[in-house]
């Protein structure tokens, strides 16, 4: 398990290392919406995302402890929180309640800009000055999603306006931007595997107790549990250990290696490897507007990386 906390400047093979890892990360987050289609097909998305940070949470502090890594700083907390809100709470809960709506193959569409939204969120939190052009690429591959939201819609029968579903996702998305970005900053300081452990330490005290009180109160039991069979067991199985805690450790450790920028690029083919998930997993048919709005995105972003 890797623990680097000096920062040295990247050579080849910090770069090939961090896109090596990055690559492992972007493959676990590709399976994470059909898993969360499937989790919530049988359980309550509230429920959904306060046990998979829970039991996530369990962990860290198992592990933490098992490494004895001391407490972060006190000025270091105010990150964690913002790392907490995005990835633990944030796309967890709208994604959820987003997938319960539409199919897994159509967030993954919105998932498409979660490049963008990091590399936005990069820039406002590391105080950058991108040039003109590139807020001209990112309204651009804002304008591609909302057009296939509403086409999309009004192909399903409903009224040419976006969906509740197509708000959560575009939150969802926003959230996890923002906590990618906040994360890789703290991973130089904290150490790569230990922001997403100290994150998840962070929401413990309220998550753990919100998932006891809603398993109760909503009356879940092992039986009803039994018969919801495997496929949401499973689901919730993945996004519990590989979603909410393995994904990060290599995610967070090539964003370190090899840079925000670089590796960030990698996401530019989790959405079409989340496809592939949702037609094998779910049986979803992926729609042709799909792959074309996902590929106009991956123009967008390309574009937003060379001016950002």
């Amino acid at each position: 398990m890797p623990h680097d906390k000096d920062p040295r400047p990247a050579n080849d093979q910090h770069i090939w290392a961090g896109l090596a890892f990055g690559f492992v990360g972007c493959a676990i987050f590709a399976g994470s919406l059909p898993a969360t289609r499937l989790a919530v097909s049988a359980f309550d998305p509230v429920l959904v995302t306060a046990g998979r940070a829970a039991i996530a949470g369990l962990m860290s502090v198992g592990l933490l402890a098992l490494r004895r890594q001391a407490w972060p700083g006190l000025r270091l907390w105010g990150q964690l929180v913002i790392v907490a809100i995005g990835v633990v709470v944030g796309f967890p809960l709208f994604s959820a309640y987003a997938v319960q709506l539409v199919p897994a193959s159509h967030g993954i569409v919105f998932v498409g800009l979660l490049p963008l939204m990091t590399a936005t969120a990069a820039v406002l939190r590391g105080g950058e000055r991108p040039k003109p052009l590139f807020w001209l690429f990112a309204i651009g591959g804002g304008l591609i999603i909302m057009a296939y939201a509403l086409i999309q819609g009004w192909r399903d029968g409903h009224d040419l306006r976006l969906q509740p579903a197509d708000f959560d996702m575009l939150l969802a998305v926003l959230l996890c931007g923002l906590g990618y970005a906040e994360g890789a900053v703290l991973a130089r300081r904290l150490g790569s595997w230990q922001v997403i452990c100290w994150a998840l330490v962070l929401s413990l005290p309220v998550m753990l107790p919100l998932f006891v009180w809603l398993w109760l109160e909503t009356g879940e039991s092992l039986a009803h549990v039994a018969e919801a069979g495997p496929g949401p067991l499973l689901g919730f199985a993945y996004v519990c250990l590989f979603s909410m805690f393995i994904g990060f450790f290599f995610w967070y450790h090539g964003l370190k290696l090899g840079g925000i920028a670089r590796v960030g690029q990698l996401q530019l083919i989790q959405g079409f490897l989340g496809f592939g998930l949702a037609a094998l997993i779910l049986g979803e048919t992926v729609p042709p507007s799909a792959l074309i709005a996902v590929g106009l995105i991956v123009c967008c972003i390309l574009g937003a990386r060379k001016f950002a």
